[in-house]
């Protein structure tokens, strides 16, 4: 009998997590990776990784055929939008189990991701699309200060600022068309930030979002479940399902980010696929819900298991970089790690690896992950272990003329 296979495209984002819980299930993964040599622990997995250029389709299907010929190909899928939504098309064309690559790549363009939810009445901020400066400067006059500056097509909050003057948005402006033709400017939100784990069409987690100090949004503390009224989360339950709506989702993974204003919950984005590490993690501990097993059950159509089996506050803090620099050391993971409580340690960077911090998710150079039944004790248990964590980041050294 051929050997069950899980094809994986690229291998960011919770690919990891996707590759062990491939492994649990009986399959075998197999990367398809523009730079295999990218990504550590493939070689340190032993995970069969094969060199591919994943943004041409028709090598991808190629190879793919290849494979099929020796393998029982189960699923196929990525991690992030656009390696989901190449997922998406492969599986379409292999006839798999797999979502609507239309509406993937719809959400990949926020401005045309908040034009279809606002033809559906879904309440979000204020927002203009601009091409050049003149367009972002009176797109910003028109909504008011401060406003967000952000590329109309990325993740993981890179080039998202909150630009309070108008010197600010002229800066801002010109560093985003640098690199990006479309620049979206957005009313800011004010209030509270969620972030909503949905899988199909039933709300599975609600967590409660914290960054560092602006004018960027570095994640700092990631909470499960959110502290809320029985009345707000069926607000927030409500409006998240009406994302799914509007952008024709609902096969699968998708997580809404929104905010609790003085209005009620205004939609910030909505990504069609699994929300990054930890999330997955703190879903798992504070619901008893894996998701990321369940989503490649339903990838490989089997059926899933979304029935919650735990009752626990899970909370995620962030080690961030507080300058540039070299990473001379960082260590006491193994002491936090062993505090009663905590769940994970992870460390993303090693020792003599340069850091130049860049406002967005690549800030975090790991994460503590501690549970247990009730917020307080949690907090308490977190901030025992983030102390005994330590790091020093020293000057680089000065090039000699």
């Amino acid at each position: 009998m051929a050997r069950r296979v899980l094809i994986l495209i690229e291998g960011a984002g919770n690919m990891l997590l996707l590759v062990q819980a491939a492994q649990r299930l009986g399959l075998h993964p197999i990367a398809l990776s523009t730079d295999p040599a990218r990504y550590d622990y493939l070689a340190a997995e032993g995970i069969e990784a094969i060199r591919i250029d994943t943004g041409n389709l028709d090598a991808l299907i190629h190879e793919c055929c290849r494979l099929r010929a020796t393998y029982d190909v189960a699923g196929i899928t990525g991690a992030q939008e656009l390696t989901y939504a190449t997922g998406a098309k492969l599986c379409r064309y292999f006839e798999l189990p797999g979502p609507n690559p239309e509406s993937i790549e719809r959400c990949l363009d926020k401005f045309t991701q908040r034009q279809l939810l606002a033809e559906a009445g879904v309440p979000m901020p204020a927002y203009r699309l601009a091409v050049n400066a003149t367009d972002v400067e009176r797109s910003a006059s028109e909504i008011g200060l401060p406003v967000i500056l952000k590329p109309s097509v990325g993740g993981g909050s890179m080039g998202v600022r909150l630009c309070r003057h108008v010197e600010e948005v002229a800066e801002h402006t010109t560093y985003l068309l640098g690199g990006s033709p479309r620049v979206l400017v957005e009313e800011f939100a004010q209030g509270p930030h969620y972030s909503i784990d949905i899988m199909g069409n039933e709300v599975i987690g609600i967590g409660a979002l914290d960054f560092c100090r602006p004018p960027h949004f570095v994640y700092r503390e990631f909470t499960y479940p959110a502290v809320l009224t029985g009345d707000k989360h069926s607000r927030i339950a409500d409006v998240s399902l009406s994302c799914l709506r509007a952008l024709g989702l609902g096969w699968g993974p998708t997580n809404v980010e929104l905010r609790w204003t003085k209005r009620g919950p205004v939609v910030i984005e909505v990504n069609p696929r699994l929300t990054g590490s930890p999330a997955p993690q703190l879903v798992q501990l504070a619901y008893g819900v894996d998701l990321v097993t369940e989503h490649i059950k339903l990838v490989i159509g089997d059926e899933w298991n979304l029935r919650r089996s735990n009752s626990q506050t899970a909370v995620a803090r962030w080690l961030v970089a507080d300058r540039d620099g070299m990473l001379d050391w960082i260590g006491g993971d193994s002491r936090a790690a062993a505090v009663s409580g905590v769940a994970e340690v992870k460390f993303n960077v090693e020792p003599k690896t340069p850091i130049v911090r860049k406002g967005d998710y690549r800030d975090c150079i790991g994460h503590v992950i501690a549970a247990s039944p009730s917020l307080a004790r949690t907090k308490v248990i977190l901030q025992r272990a983030v102390d005994l964590i330590d790091w020093s980041i020293i000057p680089f050294p000065a090039e000699k003329e």
